[in-house]
């Protein structure tokens, strides 16, 4: 069976095709026949060998990938919210040979859901990670309505997700944005847009001078961004940064491993593209025999939406 791989870690062109043998099926999993799997920085990270320790697998290949959609090929004991040939959408966990570029994906029953109404395995794989990420993070920071949040990197995936999710969540949105990117974040819903860049945060105060309560840092500036936000408030991070224990921030590194089985939130974020709350935005696809360079193209930065691996 094909997958998409390192026998080597090292840049884009350490990546190639694979053969990997079909994973069984057990009980309460699902087998989709894989048709797109988006590609995303995380991706990049687990080519490059920056995940390798905690990998409990340490003979190649290893196949990266955290997004997938196909149609339902097989279902094991005890799944009844799928059916077979459905068009279903899923979040993997990603070790060894069994990330999600690859042909055959056998998925927790609990980390598949139908795909949104009426779009495709290419959109649909644009959602799982990037969305359950995203509220993940609001549901850790737990904002109440009509308080403000920040975002950085709001034109990315993460970001982007954030940005909608928050606004239905009842939030005031501010979010930085470059000049091309500027109407794009505000289209998303954010009241307030201002110039991104290492001063971001003083930009952020200047429009709340008191302070923002809480922070979703898509673009990872860590330190950088932290003035924004007002003493007290909460910070979610995307890389595991924790802060610098100053003036009772609380920090809230968004690991979506632990809510990669949450169906009933996957669910519902399938449910909000189905109302138009959020977009499903694809930049490019790509062959999975080109996926070297779907990994070069999002390394050179500037990718709006998702790049997407078919099969």
């Amino acid at each position: 069976m094909r997958a998409v791989g390192v026998t080597e870690f090292g840049g884009p062109e350490a990546l190639h095709l694979i053969d990997v043998e079909p994973e069984p099926l057990g009980p309460g999993q699902v087998r989709l026949r894989v048709a797109a799997a988006a590609v995303s920085p995380t991706d990049t990270h687990a080519r490059s060998g920056a995940y390798a320790e905690r990998d409990p697998v340490k003979t190649p290949p290893w196949v990266p990938g955290m997004d997938v959609a196909g149609v339902v090929a097989e279902l094991g004991e005890g799944v009844d919210h799928l059916t077979v040939g459905d068009l279903a959408m899923g979040v993997v966990v990603p070790f060894g040979p069994y990330g999600a570029y690859r042909e055959d994906k056998v998925l927790p029953g609990d980390s598949v859901v139908r795909a949104p109404a009426g779009v495709s395995a290419v959109e649909a794989s644009t959602l799982p990670m990037n969305g359950l990420t995203a509220r993940f993070s609001l549901d850790l920071m737990g904002l109440r309505p009509g308080q403000v949040l920040a975002v950085t990197g709001a034109a990315g995936a993460y970001g982007g997700y954030v940005v909608q999710l928050a606004k239905a969540d009842g939030l005031t949105v501010v979010a930085d944005a470059s000049e091309a990117d500027e109407q794009l974040v505000r289209d998303l819903g954010a009241d307030v847009v201002v110039r991104r860049g290492d001063d971001v945060g003083e930009r952020i105060r200047a429009e709340f001078p008191d302070g923002v309560d809480g922070l979703a840092d898509g673009s990872v500036q860590d330190a950088l961004v932290l003035p924004a936000v007002k003493d007290g408030g909460a910070v979610a991070t995307v890389r595991g940064y924790r802060g610098d224990g100053q003036r009772g921030l609380r920090f809230f590194p968004t690991m979506v491993r632990k809510v990669a089985e949450d169906r009933a939130a996957l669910d519902r974020l399938r449910q909000q593209v189905e109302e138009g709350v959020l977009t499903l935005r694809v930049a490019r696809t790509f062959p999975a025999e080109q996926a070297a360079e779907a990994h070069r193209t999002l390394e050179a930065g500037g990718v709006r939406g998702r790049l997407v691996l078919t099969f």
